[in-house]
């Protein structure tokens, strides 16, 4: 169920012979993101659990359990920025339905990321995840909570 942009990033790794030059490639898709607003680095889009500040600010377009889902995200430290990257290549332009669907654990396991990052940064990602699950989720009941 990966998109597209998400398999380009595997397939990238897979070119990659070594960590420092994975890691480095994660850190490049973080600079290359535009940065999130100041406005919008509000407790309401921070992720908690996190040991960096992040902040995910959902779009969404649509309604329904068809509304596509989008996020922008940020972060103080430059490999989360590259997570953030990695997790909107494997969420963005999908339904509120299909992000359920994702089993982000294996999807992220194809790139190794859980066997070369700290304990920290891991708990961080999955924060992260959840965050964007329950971002998804919200949208799908409010929606149908609308139409009862």
């Amino acid at each position: 169920m990966a998109s597209e942009a998400f398999e380009n990033i595997v397939e990238n790794f897979e070119f990659l012979d070594d960590w420092e030059d994975r890691y480095r490639f994660v850190i490049d898709l973080g600079k290359a993101m535009p940065p999130l607003e100041e406005a919008l680095r509000v407790p309401a889009t921070r992720v908690e659990g996190c040991a960096s500040q992040v902040w995910i600010m959902p779009e969404i377009s649509g309604r329904g359990p068809g509304a596509v889902f989008g996020f922008r995200g940020d972060s103080d430290a430059m490999i989360v920025r590259g997570l953030i990257a990695v997790l909107g290549a494997l969420y963005n332009g999908l339904t509120v339905t299909e992000v359920q669907q994702v089993d982000a654990r294996a999807e992220l396991a194809r790139l190794g990321l859980h066997e070369h990052l700290s304990a920290q940064r891991s708990n961080g990602l999955r924060a992260m995840v959840e965050r964007i699950r329950e971002l998804a989720a919200e949208v799908a009941s409010a929606c149908g909570e609308e139409h009862q």
